[in-house]
Order: C-alpha cells, then sequence, then structure tokens
C-alpha cells in the first residue's frame, strides 16, 4: 500500500489544473462587444508549441491564460514511435516558440520543427539544458551502445522544477510584458513542485530498503529512482517497444519472484495483459500509473 500511495503522490503533479488565480491586465477593448473582444484577445495571444503531454503540462502551468499552449503529440501516444501528422505542419508554422524535450526523444517532431517553422522561431530542448551529458541515464529500453540517454527527466521532481524555470525564461523572453504573470505562475508551481519532494521523501522513508525496487512497463523512472533511492531492476517493455516475447517474460517473472519486488507499476498509456500475466504468476501487487 506504502509502494501505491508514494507513486500516486509522484504523478499528482501531472493531474494539477493549468489554470491559476493570476489575473491578466484589462484590456484596452473592453469597451468592444464581449464575443468580439474575446475574439481579438485569443488572435493576440502567442502560440507556443510543445511536444509531448508532460512537457506540455509544465509549460502551460507557467504560461497560464497569457500564451496559447499547444501540444503537439497527443496524452496517450508512445512519444518514441509517434509520426507528426499533417496538421501538424500548420500548427508549427505558426508557432511563436517551440518547447521540446530533447535528448533525442521527439526526433520526427523536431525534423518537421525545422522544416516548417517561422524562420525567428526558437526551438529550446529543455532537457539538454537541463542535464549535462554525464548525468544521462542508459537504461534497458536506452540501452549505452545505442547513444540516446533515457529522456524521462520531468518524472523527478528537481528536474520538472528546472522545466518550470526554463520555460519561465523563454516565455518571458517572448513576452517581456508578461514577466510578473509568469514569475508569479513559477513561483505557485515550484511550491507545489516542493510540497510534493516533501511527502515524496517521507514515504519512501517508511519503505525499508530492501523493498525500494521497481519494474515498470515503460522505462520511464530512472531519474526519479536514483533522486530518491530506488533500483529499476527491469521494464516490461523492450527496447524496441513492442511487447515482450514469451521468454523475455519468463525471465521477468523469475527476476520479479528473485528479488521479492512488492509491485509491478504499469501504465494507463501502455496498458498490457503481459503485466497481469507477471504479477499473477509471480504473486505481486500491480499499480497502474499515467507516466508518459
Amino acid at each position: 500500500m506504502k509502494s501505491l500511495i508514494y507513486l500516486l503522490l509522484t504523478l499528482a503533479l501531472a493531474a494539477c489544473s493549468t489554470s491559476n488565480n493570476t489575473a491578466v491586465a484589462p484590456s484596452p477593448a473592453a469597451t468592444i462587444a464581449p464575443t468580439q473582444a474575446a475574439n481579438q484577445q485569443e488572435q493576440k495571444k502567442l502560440l507556443v508549441v510543445t511536444t509531448v503531454a508532460p512537457l506540455t503540462n509544465i509549460v502551460s502551468n507557467i504560461a497560464g491564460d497569457r500564451v496559447d499552449v499547444k501540444g503537439i503529440i497527443p496524452e496517450g501516444t508512445d512519444s518514441h514511435t509517434f509520426e507528426p501528422r499533417p496538421s501538424d505542419t500548420d500548427i508549427l508554422s505558426k508557432a511563436n516558440l517551440i518547447l521540446m524535450n530533447g535528448l533525442n526523444l521527439e526526433s520526427p517532431t523536431e525534423k518537421l520543427a525545422n522544416a516548417t517553422k517561422p524562420k525567428d522561431t526558437k526551438i529550446f530542448e529543455m532537457g539538454d539544458n537541463t542535464i549535462t551529458q554525464d548525468q544521462w541515464m542508459f537504461d534497458f529500453s536506452f540501452p549505452k551502445e545505442k547513444g540516446d540517454p533515457n529522456p524521462h527527466l520531468w518524472v523527478n521532481p528537481k528536474y520538472a522544477e528546472a522545466y518550470a524555470k526554463l520555460a519561465a525564461q523563454q516565455l518571458t523572453a517572448l513576452d517581456p510584458a508578461g514577466k510578473d504573470y509568469y514569475a508569479t505562475n513559477l513561483k505557485n508551481y515550484l511550491q507545489r513542485l516542493e510540497a510534493l519532494d516533501k511527502v515524496t521523501r517521507e514515504v519512501v522513508a517508511s519503505i525499508p530498503p530492501e523493498n525500494r525496487k521497481l519494474l515498470t512497463y515503460h522505462d520511464s523512472w530512472a531519474y526519479w529512482a536514483r533522486e530518491y533511492g530506488f533500483q529499476v531492476i527491469g521494464a516490461i517493455q523492450p527496447s524496441d517497444f513492442k511487447e515482450p516475447s514469451a521468454q523475455d517474460v519468463a525471465k521477468l517473472i523469475d527476476q520479479v519472484k528473485k528479488v521479492k519486488v512488492p509491485t509491478i507499476f504499469g501504465s494507463e498509456v501502455y496498458p498490457s495483459k503481459v503485466e497481469e500475466q507477471i504479477a499473477r504468476e509471480a504473486n505481486v501487487k500491480t499499480a497502474n500509473t499515467a507516466d508518459d
């Protein structure tokens, strides 16, 4: 139960509303008919394009209602295999700023963005500006020999904090008049992250060290595990992002039994009957999450 509680607390931030209590200054067009004024205000909004859903969530919390934030990769879509749609070309061609995770996570989208974005529109990669190469992590789905590090930094609240600060910097550079607005949203967001980190550490401290092992469906918890002293012993989804073979499943079941993993953390994004099979045959609990 404790394992499930701390994971839910960690993921709670992703479900935070993107709304905030910061008021935007009244528009000079206040004397215009409400509908017309609303349309004009909408047209004047800057467009910031993001990629994966967690990144879109973080940026939206900082941007609030002042900027139009559009995510290219829909929630529930595998970002590693996602191919941009024709409609994404139109969105990217109108973007005033493009914020990506980087670390080779969105290569097809990045290629399209470079080909279609306005000349002066900046592409900024959050992950590459958060950690250095010596801090990269490689694992089961992201082996070092292939050269691509695990890109899921945002699961670690400390890195989510860095992403939020970078988002505020980039939004302020794009829209200097909104500096105070973004700073207020950033402050509120960082307070929630700090509270999340504190509670997570308290719950982790209550879990026996020998139980701090994770078998996840998708390999997205490496940086979280390093931050909180957990060992990720494996991932159900292979490095090619397909379902594991019968031999792979048998090995995972033996490994779960050997190291006495108490819970398998699956994914609502990548539901799998294999996860249920491993849990059933290894006699352990499951906890599905939206982790990517």
